[in-house]
Formats: C-alpha cells, structure tokens, sequence
C-alpha cells in the first residue's frame, strides 16, 4: 500500500468524492501528486484512502463508499471523512459540526438525492459540479484537469471556513466581556464576528438588544436576532422614521449631526462616532416610530 495515496473512481467527478479527498488533503494525510482517479481493484487495494468506489466502508481499513445496499446511512463520502478526521482526533467535535452544518450536510444530502432544488439558488454541490467539462465527449486528460482544479477551489474554500472558524473561536472572550459588562447592548472598540459567540454563550436568554462596533472609518449600531436562524430579524428595530434614510435627511429627523445612514430593514444604521451610534441607540431603545 502506498502510503498518504487517494483513491477514487474515474470519470464524471461530483461534490462527495472532491470533499473528500479535499478534507484530507486540508489535513494533510494524503499527497496532492498520490491521488488516483480508477475503478481497477488493483489501482484501489493500493490506496491508502479509498473513497466512493469499491462497495465498502471500514474506518480501519480507510474505505468510505455508501453506494452499497448495506450502508443505509445518511452520509456520503464526504460526510464519511469528516467522521473520520473527528474520530481520529485530527479535528475538534467543536470544528466537525461547524463543517458540518455549513457545507457536508448539504454535499451528502444532494449526493444521495435528498436535497431539494431552490429555484435561484445554487448549492455547493452545484458549484462544484460547474467543474466539470462542458462536453460530455471529453477526454480522460480533460476530465484529470477538471478534477484538479476542482480540488484546489474546494480545498480553499475549506481552509478559509477553518481559519474563520478559529478567528471566531479567539474573539469568544471579547464577546463574554462586553455580554457581562451590559444587559441592554454589546459595545466593542474594534470590529470582530460577534453573532455566533453571542448565541453560543447564551445569547437566546441574554437581554440586549444592540450591538455598536467600528465600521471601516464610521460606526455602526445594528440590532440583535432574536436567534442565530433568524439574522434578518431584530429584537427591537430602529425607529421607523429613520429607514432607509441618508446623511442630512436622516440627521433632521434623528437630531444627530453625525448620523450617516439607515437601512430601510431598520437592523443596522452608520454614525461618524461611537458617541453618535450610542446616542441613537438610547433614542431606538425609547421610541420604535
């Protein structure tokens, strides 16, 4: 067997089996010049990871196939090997769900046909899938190359969603202070990703209502979800008079010179100063119209 090798089938490529091969070579246990695309048994015994192809899925032996009738999970491939690097202790239980819910669930369930098409909306299997060649007469050589780069786009978009993760994951602390420090808003001097902190420290049974931060070289005062699945939504929207309002008409009706601007949801406003934004939250907080 040779050792960090990949192997899976040849042909058309789709969005479980570049998942796959992409987790592991994010987390370095295959090589990117190892992987081998065949449906020769003789080609696959030789891999040390096999996925998609052979009828066999064995965590001690590094098989992840589920077209066989015994496997009657729910996972693909790709959900096959993010268990995997979870079990192995090579990813956090932490990092296994944010991946998890953010991009192998969809790629399993449209693998297996459980996904449901949104008129409008495209999928990262669908994305993936564009990698393919347009002609259905292509040759291997072609298909190779769709293949690899296909890889490189997905290995990308997961190391950007692993350093986001752990971006979030250090900012934790500057989210626990500002909730401990006010019940009625988070207030922080510098911009962080604030959201997923909030609702994973508590943030449902917390009462604040907004939250100020720097924005580029102004300030912005955007109310809080009521929960993480409801983004668009706020706990207490922005007066009614100010939506969708600009510059010198917004600061007659608001009576703050340094307002900038506000969207016409009325989640999130735009002030020259930290002063400002706080001075328009106290008014928000008083009236809703």
């Amino acid at each position: 067997m040779l050792p960090r090798s990949f192997g899976t089938h040849d042909g058309s490529f789709h969005a479980d089996e570049v998942t796959a091969c992409s987790l592991l070579l994010l987390f370095d246990r295959i090589d990117r010049d190892k992987i081998y695309r065949s449906r020769d048994p003789d080609v696959l015994a030789n891999c040390d990871y096999v996925c998609d192809v052979g009828g066999v899925y064995e965590l001690e032996k590094r098989r992840f196939d589920h077209h066989q009738v015994e496997y009657q999970g729910p996972m693909s491939s790709a959900g096959m090997i993010l268990m995997y690097l979870k079990n192995q202790e090579l990813i956090s239980p932490h990092l296994y769900e944010t991946l998890n819910k953010v991009i192998i669930m969809g790629v399993d369930a449209h693998d297996n046909g459980r996904a449901t098409p949104e008129p409008g909306v495209t999928s990262f299997s669908q994305v993936v899938s564009n990698f393919l060649p347009i002609e259905y007469e292509s040759t291997p050589e072609v298909m190779q190359a769709a293949f690899f780069q296909a890889i490189d786009f997905v290995v990308g978009h997961l190391d950007r969603l692993q350093k986001r993760f752990f971006y979030t994951l250090n900012c934790e602390s500057d989210v626990k202070i500002a909730m401990a420090q006010s019940q009625h808003a988070l207030i922080f001097d510098h911009p962080l990703p604030w959201m997923e902190n909030f609702f994973e420290l508590g943030g449902d049974l917390h009462p604040a209502e907004f939250v100020i931060m720097p924005a580029g070289k102004h300030w912005k005062l955007r109310g809080i979800p009521p929960s993480l699945h409801e983004r668009m939504k706020v706990r207490k929207p922005l007066p009614e008079s100010w939506a969708g309002l600009h510059e010198e008409d917004l600061k007659k009706v608001c009576g703050i010179p340094g307002a900038i601007f506000c969207h016409k949801g009325r989640f999130i406003s735009i002030w020259e100063t930290k002063e400002d934004a706080i001075k328009a939250m106290h008014i928000a907080m008083k009236r809703q119209s």
